[in-house]
């Protein structure tokens, strides 16, 4: 009895961190329809976007008001590029259901880049 107890909680607990590996795992690792896929690229887009908007904020508290307005317009001017080169990239494939999918990893591929660049633009201001 003491085995099969001993048994059941190894196997137990083997089931239990495979389960867990599995909810840890990247969803859009396994999408398997161009609708999962769009659906998951069209939320790494939203994380993408969340994360500029925090860096941007973190950036503008830091600035001046002259800055920050220096960087608003920059940040419109850029923000009104990546939106209408993002469609262009996307309409190469219009009236497809891959074309949500494309112009959502061209606005998260192009977002995450903007990130990267205000980021260094911060640090290279923190550091004389």
């Amino acid at each position: 009895m003491k085995l099969l107890t001993t048994f059941a909680v190894i196997v137990l607990t083997f089931c239990t961190a495979a389960f867990a590996q599995d909810q840890k795992k990247d969803p859009c690792a396994d999408a398997q329809s161009q609708l999962e896929m769009n659906m998951c690229w069209g939320n790494r887009y939203k994380a993408a976007d969340a994360q500029l908007n925090a860096v941007y904020r973190q950036f503008t508290s830091k600035l001046s008001p002259e800055e920050t307005a220096q960087l608003k317009a920059a940040q419109l001017a850029w923000l009104k590029f990546r939106d209408a080169n993002c469609e262009f990239v996307a309409d190469a494939y219009k009236g497809g259901t891959i074309r949500p999918m494309i112009a959502a990893m061209c606005l998260a591929d192009v977002t995450t880049a903007r990130t990267n660049e205000l980021k260094a633009q911060m640090k290279e201001r923190e550091d004389p």
